[in-house]
């Protein structure tokens, strides 16, 4: 998965086959970069093109097979289409000759669902207009078009630019809220058999860079040089943010004073579902034997033997619990190998790789079935006694204080 790319706010093309959705693709981005042919049910799997669009700025568009195909392949790029729905910010449906019915009726339903703002582009309608009947059946936006006399393609892009919403493009500082000019914030970052070669993971990439961008002062160092520094530092640091997997070592050595939270749960609460994983992790002591955790990565990686979601989550909740437990690991975006109902809970990853509208939507079957849901910073703080200090930086412990009990 492409880190810099697939963190964009997501446009989804939709509509029926060879209605023109990879045309109008190729027209807005300027280039062929979407099969166009005559044939319909050209296009599989989604296809993924970057473009940028003033006021919004790097967009991906994602061209989606046809919603009317048949047949059994057919009916796996339609399930393929289902799946692009929980990844998009925005939408746009495709439609010509006047062609409406139960196949976009279902399409809308599913944008309402996942909260999608979306409008219609009534494609080839140099050929065939409008009708009236269907101009007031229609609710949503319409703007007739033509791929093939693109004149009034700035009708699409003010559209795009007016229904995008700002949450997928201005993205919220991640402690910038927390700092002020000149304070100090201590990163301790674990150099490890999972670390890439060369480079930070991207997180702690992000997080320095907040930093910087709110005038602060970043201090970073390894968790074994903690200790010697809490010793001499001058001024002390505002805020402490350590990787997860060291969270025991890192509340040790920082005095109970000083703010100390993770990478990870800052992701959740710059672009998770970060209400209902706080209401929701306390539930790690209520897991019984039998019970099915989801652990739900981000991206796909190698698996290292120490592998944090693979490896030390399962064992640090299993040890925390007492109790047998079952694991189920799904990376990327891939669809669940079971019904949600089978999971007792369902632990997510910080996201760094994916959009907000992606990770909400990522736990949102687990939310809408009511399964307590929980993030890797937040699990692990859990188990390991700190929960309370790791999320006392934004939130009021009081508010949520019978969820311990």
């Amino acid at each position: 998965m492409s880190k810099g790319k697939d963190a964009k706010p997501h446009i989804g093309i939709f509509g029926r086959r060879n209605n023109g959705k990879s045309s109008l693709i190729n027209a807005l981005a300027g280039q062929e970069i979407a099969i166009v042919s005559e044939i319909a049910g050209t296009t599989t799997d989604p296809v993924k093109k970057s473009m940028e669009i003033s006021g919004i700025g790097a967009v991906i568009l994602v061209d989606t097979a046809g919603i009317d195909d048949v047949g059994e392949l057919g009916q796996k790029r339609i399930a393929k289409t289902q799946e692009a729905l929980k990844t998009v910010d925005l939408a746009i449906l495709l439609i010509t000759a006047n062609t409406y019915g139960i196949e976009e009726e279902k399409l809308i339903v599913d944008f309402n669902d996942y909260a999608i703002p979306y409008f219609i582009v009534h494609n080839k309608s140099d050929i065939e207009a409008l009708n009236s009947a269907l101009k007031t059946k229609i609710t949503a936006r319409i703007i007739d078009f033509s791929t093939f006399k693109p004149d009034n393609l700035n009708d699409i892009i003010t559209a795009i630019q007016e229904l995008m919403p700002e949450t997928a493009y201005l993205k919220k500082t991640l402690i910038g809220d927390l700092i002020q000019y000149g304070d100090s914030v201590l990163l301790i970052t674990p150099i490890d058999i999972e670390a890439p070669e060369g480079r930070m993971i991207l997180p702690q990439v992000q997080v320095l860079r907040d930093i910087l961008d709110n005038d602060g002062i970043a201090i970073v160092c390894k968790e074994r040089e903690v200790d010697a520094y809490i010793k001499i530092m001058q001024p002390r640091p505002k805020l402490v943010i350590t990787d997860s997997q060291v969270f025991l070592k890192a509340d040790a050595a920082v005095p109970k004073d000083i703010p100390l939270t993770s990478f990870s749960i800052i992701m959740a609460r710059q672009k998770g579902d970060f209400e209902n994983c706080i209401k929701g992790t306390p539930h790690i002591a209520r897991l019984k034997d039998g019970d099915r955790v989801l652990i739900l990565e981000s991206c796909t990686h190698h698996v290292s033997c120490d592998d944090i979601g693979r490896m030390k989550i399962p064992r640090w909740l299993t040890n925390f619990t007492g109790k047998k437990l079952e694991y189920e690991v799904v990376a990327g975006l891939s669809k669940l190998p079971r019904d949600i109902h089978e999971y007792a809970m369902a632990i997510q990853c910080g996201g760094c790789v994916l959009t907000k509208k992606q990770v909400i939507n990522r736990l949102k079957p687990a939310v809408d079935a009511g399964i307590p849901v929980s993030n890797y910073g937040m699990a692990i703080a859990y188990v390991h006694g700190i929960y309370e200090r790791a999320i006392a930086p934004f939130v009021n412990i009081e508010k949520h204080k019978t969820d311990y009990l």
